[in-house]
């Protein structure tokens, strides 16, 4: 499980979203103050999760890590909504671009994932014609 490199990647996109729960947004106001935020970080972490833990299912996997990456997307165009909303006024930190580096991350887990059930198809449909021939 360790030793594929979209492990790492998925383990470091769950990092990136699990790290926002103890960030602040803005000076003196966290994520996880406003309850919508909280929900889709936790949504957002669980996803992550069971695509890490579900290795031996490729295909789910990698439903699962897209539909993580569409949230993560969709929480990050949130974050540059209230951001452009509330003006200059709030200083965002940091922390406010790490959906975007988790949606870079579960998009390279996903195309590695898929590309690791391709080549188990591939040699699957060799052995089986290997088989018919003998």
């Amino acid at each position: 499980m360790w030793q594929r490199v979209q492990t790492l990647y998925l383990a470091l996109a769950t990092a990136l979203i699990a790290a926002m729960f103890f960030c602040d947004k803005a000076d003196g106001v966290s994520f996880v103050s406003y309850w919508p935020y909280l929900v889709m970080l936790i949504l957002i972490t669980l996803l992550n999760i069971l695509a890490l833990t579900t290795y031996k299912i490729r295909v789910f996997q990698v439903r699962t890590t897209v539909l993580s990456a569409l949230l993560t997307l969709a929480l990050q165009a949130w974050l540059v909504v209230d951001f452009i909303v509330t003006g200059n006024d709030p200083l965002f930190h940091v922390p406010a671009l790490f959906p975007i580096v988790a949606v870079i991350l579960d998009v390279m887990a996903a195309r590695g994932i898929w590309a690791d059930e391709l080549m188990v198809r591939s040699s699957s449909r060799l052995r089986s014609s290997k088989r018919n021939k003998h």
